[in-house]
């Protein structure tokens, strides 16, 4: 946005500015986003752009205090263009790719463009998004002021008011910014949860994934942090997407109501919705999933309560000034102690010894479950991990009361996250990986690669 500033409003730009140092990935997609915004929406002579983003501003009751007043702000990120009579309005949105947006977007989007920086003038509104990774544009909303108007009050006042009397927490890595982190009730705080002593580094947010793509090299872990656009056709090759879809047939079964265990039988057309699998890789999973049935965790946990699908596990590790993520496939009580079930999938059925450095998300499971943050029995608690591979099922348990085992996952945890911790470039580390990195496509150390392959993914 700052770069899309400087060339469309560079009268605006601050006397002597230099733009401060990016990463050299962070460079390379930001040349490419702009190419790609100005494919989309090229400058025409009939639009300029406004003068400042949009923002409707409204004020209303204090529900809580007699008296008092709120004062709201509703603005929406994008880029803001207007006729110079200021009776047309364009709000262009930037996404990665295109997405199907639902009426209440919609509908904020529209009552933005209208009525952002009230002008009288406004008699036409358009807002459209365009996709940075391939340049393509599909229209958002296109009308009158007044249709703008009753789109909102159909969709998006409604919306708007559901979000504002919401009482729901829904910790994340967005804690890291919360101002209202340090006294959420939904936030559990613990110290040393990682094995870093060091509040020297700025809040962060970190997970196992984190640890394994810093790991691999520091510039594709630095980059898959900042959510840039990976290679699809990298990051779901046919193994990893007929894991993808084992693992979603198997929270959707395990999420069921009724809570039963999973039986040997597979429906032929067992893919879940949106997932594409060759025929090989559709009968390996259906194969899989058969013998995930020997080792079900519902055999045990037969009451919904006690099962939770996908769980979002979030701590403040206060020691080192970290908000840590995890995502177990899988929680299920047995005789009053959790259990942390991860499910993976494999071609071969050759097994792995280390499992901790193999799988480190076990790591933090077994710190997590040895140290009562899961808020049930330490007794019996324990880490399971399930791997299905073509011969058969193999099921490994790790204890986390056990010292050894509890020694292990420390050393192995400390090693992912300390070197991460104290990364202040993020280079990249050319290697045979590079061929196989989702994120080389933006990466000038890595092998040269056509323009026409950085846009595709």
């Amino acid at each position: 946005m700052s770069a899309a500033d400087r060339i469309e409003r560079p009268e605006d730009a601050p006397y002597g500015y230099r733009k401060p140092p990016l990463h050299d990935g962070l460079q390379q997609w930001t040349e490419h986003a702009l190419r790609m915004y100005h494919q989309a929406l090229p400058p025409g002579p009939d639009l300029q752009p406004a003068r400042s983003q949009w923002v409707y501003r409204y004020s209303s009751p204090d529900r809580g205090t007699q008296g008092a007043v709120r004062h709201y702000r509703i603005s929406a990120w994008g880029r803001c263009f207007e006729s110079a009579d200021g009776r047309r309005r364009e709000l262009r949105l930037p996404v990665t790719r295109l997405r199907e947006r639902n009426e209440a977007e919609r509908a904020v989007a529209a009552l933005v463009a209208a009525e952002g920086d009230s002008d009288p003038r406004v008699e036409e509104v358009k807002v459209i998004q365009f996709a940075l990774s391939d340049g393509r544009s599909d229209p958002v909303f296109e009308g009158s002021r007044s249709q703008a108007l009753d789109l909102y009050r159909a969709h998006g006042a409604p919306a708007v008011r559901a979000l504002l009397d919401g009482r729901e927490y829904r910790p994340g890595s967005a804690c890291v910014s919360c101002v209202a982190a340090p006294v959420c009730p939904e936030l559990p705080r613990t110290e040393g949860l990682l094995g870093i002593a060091d509040r020297t580094r700025p809040r962060r947010s970190w997970s196992s994934t984190t640890g394994r793509s810093h790991r691999s090299c520091p510039a594709r872990g630095y980059l898959r942090g900042l959510r840039i656009p990976a290679d699809a056709t990298l990051e779901r090759n046919a193994a990893a997407e007929r894991g993808r879809a084992v693992h979603q047939f198997l929270a959707e079964r395990h999420g069921r109501r009724s809570a039963a265990p999973c039986t040997v039988e597979i429906p032929t057309d067992w893919v879940p919705e949106g997932y594409r699998l060759l025929v090989e890789e559709r009968l390996l999973g259906a194969e899989l999933l058969r013998h995930h049935a020997e080792v079900c965790p519902l055999r045990i946990a037969t009451v919904r309560p006690e099962i939770r699908v996908e769980p979002r596990l979030v701590f403040e590790d206060t020691s080192a000034d970290l908000v840590v993520v995890a995502d177990p496939d899988l929680l299920y009580r047995d005789a009053g102690a959790w259990v942390w079930r991860e499910t993976k999938t494999s071609g071969s059925d050759r097994g792995r010894r280390d499992l901790l450095t193999t799988y480190p998300q076990l790591a933090l499971a077994v710190q997590i479950v040895g140290a009562g943050l899961l808020h049930g029995s330490r007794e019996g608690g324990r880490v399971e991990l399930e791997v299905l591979r073509p011969g058969g099922v193999d099921l490994r348990t790790l204890d986390p009361s056990a010292p050894r085992t509890r020694a292990a996952a420390e050393k192995v945890l400390r090693e992912q996250v300390s070197g991460w911790h104290s990364e202040l470039l993020f280079e990249p580390v050319p290697g045979p990986e590079c061929s196989g990195c989702e994120m080389a496509k933006w990466c000038s150390a890595g092998p040269p690669r056509s323009d026409a392959t950085r846009g595709s993914g």
